[in-house]
C-alpha cells in the first residue's frame, strides 16, 4: 500500500541519531536559522511547546489570540494552556486559510497577537495582515504580535518572500509527518535577537534535560519507522491503524484533539539525537520540496475528478505539505482507495470551535467553512518517496473513479 506519508528517511538519520553530541542542540538551531535565513532559532520538545514558552517568556496571559478554526488544535491548546484566550477565524474554500477580511474584524484592544496559518503549505498574504495588524496597533495602543504558523509551509514565499521572516518569530512541527522531520521536536525562529534571548533565557531555565531512557525509546521508534513505512509491509500498519485501537492507544498519550492539555514531556528539552536527524533532514529540504512541487505540478495537470470533488490550487510559492481535495464522501472515497492500495488520509478532521473543549470561547458563531473542511478533506499521497510509477498509479486510480 501507498501509505499518505512517509518521512524522507534513509540509513543516514540512524548514523546521524548514533552521532549525537553535547553540541548538537545549538549546532541544529544555527544551522536552522540559516537556512531560513533567520536572525536565531530555538529548539523545543514540540512546536506547541515552543508557542506556550513565547507567551510565557512575554508575561502574555489573559489575552485574545486570532488563530484559524480549521488547523491543527495544538495551537489552540497552547494558547489555553498559557492562559490565553484563543479567538477562531473561519477559512477561505479556495486555499483553505484564514478569511483576511474576518481577521480585521477580529481585532479588539484584547488582542495581543495574530497567528497566520499557512495550511497545507499554501503562503497568506503577509502584505495584508501587516497592515492589519499596523492599523490595529494604531488603535489599540499596544504591540500585536505576529506568530507565523510554518508547521505546515516552511519557507512557502508570498511575493517571492518567504513568510518565515514576516512576523515576530515564525513556529515548525518537526515530527514524522512534517517536511522535514527530527523524529519529535518544534523549532521557533527569530529575527530580533533581543526578543530570541529572551525566550532562550525562559527554555533554559524552565525545560529539563531529557533522560537517557528517552533517547533509547526515540531511536526505537526511529528503526521501527523503516519497516512500518515500508510499502509492502504498511498494509499491515494501514490495518492496525483502522480496524484495531493498537496504534490509537500509542498516539493518545501525545495528542487528542478533543483534549486540552499537553504531551507529558513537552517541557523537555530536545535530545542531541533528535537534533542530529533534523541536521541531516535540513541537507535535504532543497530536494524535498521541489518534489513535493512536481508531484503538485502532475496531480494538477492529469487529474479528472470525479463530480463534487474540489481539487486544491496551484499557487507560486507554496510548498504542499498535503494535497488536500474536498469530497462529497469521504469515508467512502477513503475506502475506494484504500482498496486500490492507495492511502489517502483524513485531513484535520475536526473544527476546533466545534470541539467541546473550545465551545465556551465561541458563543454564537458558526464557522461553517472549517466544520465543511472537517468533514470532507482528504489527503493524496505527496511525500519525495513517491516514485514515478506510484504518482501515475494515483492518478489513473482516481481518474477511473466515478
Amino acid at each position: 500500500m501507498i501509505p499518505r506519508l512517509k518521512p524522507y528517511f534513509s540509513g543516514k538519520e540512524i548514523i546521524s541519531f548514533l552521532h549525537a553530541g553535547l553540541s548538537s542542540v545549538a549546532r541544529f538551531e544555527k544551522a536552522f536559522a540559516l537556512q531560513f535565513q533567520c536572525s536565531d532559532a530555538i529548539a523545543f520538545p514540540y512546536g506547541r511547546s515552543a508557542l506556550w514558552a513565547f507567551f510565557k517568556a512575554l508575561d502574555i496571559e489573559g489575552k485574545e489570540i486570532i488563530q484559524p478554526a480549521y488547523t491543527c488544535s495544538v495551537v489552540a491548546h497552547a494558547t489555553v494552556l498559557s492562559q490565553n484566550i484563543p479567538v477562531f477565524v473561519d477559512n477561505n474554500l479556495y486555499d483553505y486559510n484564514m478569511q483576511i477580511d474576518a481577521i480585521r474584524n477580529a481585532v479588539t484592544p484584547q488582542t495581543h497577537a495574530i497567528i497566520p496559518t499557512h495550511l497545507y503549505g499554501y503562503p497568506m498574504d503577509i502584505d495584508t495582515i501587516r497592515t492589519i495588524v499596523e492599523e490595529a496597533e494604531e488603535k489599540v495602543g499596544h504591540k500585536i504580535w505576529i506568530i507565523q504558523d510554518c508547521a505546515h509551509s516552511f519557507s512557502a514565499a508570498y511575493g517571492g518572500r518567504s513568510v518565515i521572516n514576516a512576523g515576530d518569530c515564525a513556529l515548525f512541527g518537526l515530527g514524522i509527518s512534517k517536511l522535514i522531520s527530527s523524529i519529535f521536536g518544534g523549532m521557533i525562529t527569530f529575527e530580533d535577537q533581543t526578543l530570541a534571548r529572551k525566550v532562550r533565557a525562559f527554555r533554559d531555565a524552565q525545560f529539563y534535560s531529557g533522560h537517557w531512557l528517552k533517547t533509547l525509546k526515540r531511536f526505537a521508534y526511529l528503526l521501527a519507522l523503516y519497516p512500518a513505512f515500508n510499502d509492502t509491509f504498511y498494509g499491515f500498519v494501514y490495518w492496525l491503524q483502522e480496524s484495531t485501537p493498537f496504534l490509537n492507544r500509542l498516539t493518545k498519550a501525545f495528542h487528542l484533539d478533543e483534549e486540552i492539555r499537553f504531551p507529558p514531556d513537552y517541557l523537555d528539552c530536545m535530545l542531541p539525537s533528535e537534533a542530529e536527524v533534523g541536521m541531516t533532514q535540513l541537507g535535504k529540504y532543497a530536494a524535498i520540496i521541489r518534489r513535493r512541487r512536481q508531484i503538485a505540478q502532475n496531480y494538477h495537470e492529469s487529474l479528472k475528478v470525479p463530480q463534487g470533488w474540489k481539487l486544491p490550487p496551484l499557487v507560486d510559492g507554496a510548498t504542499y505539505s498535503h494535497y488536500a481535495i474536498r469530497v462529497p464522501e469521504r469515508e467512502k472515497t477513503i475506502r475506494i482507495l484504500a482498496s486500490h492500495g492507495i492511502q489517502a488520509g483524513r485531513v484535520i478532521e475536526y473544527s476546533i470551535p466545534h470541539l467541546k473543549g473550545y465551545q465556551s470561547f465561541v458563543v454564537g458563531s458558526d464557522f461553517p467553512n472549517a466544520y465543511l473542511c472537517s468533514e470532507s478533506m482528504i489527503n493524496l499521497p505527496i511525500h519525495p518517496s513517491l516514485n514515478d510509477g506510484q504518482v501515475e498509479r494515483i492518478i489513473e486510480t482516481v481518474n477511473t473513479l466515478k
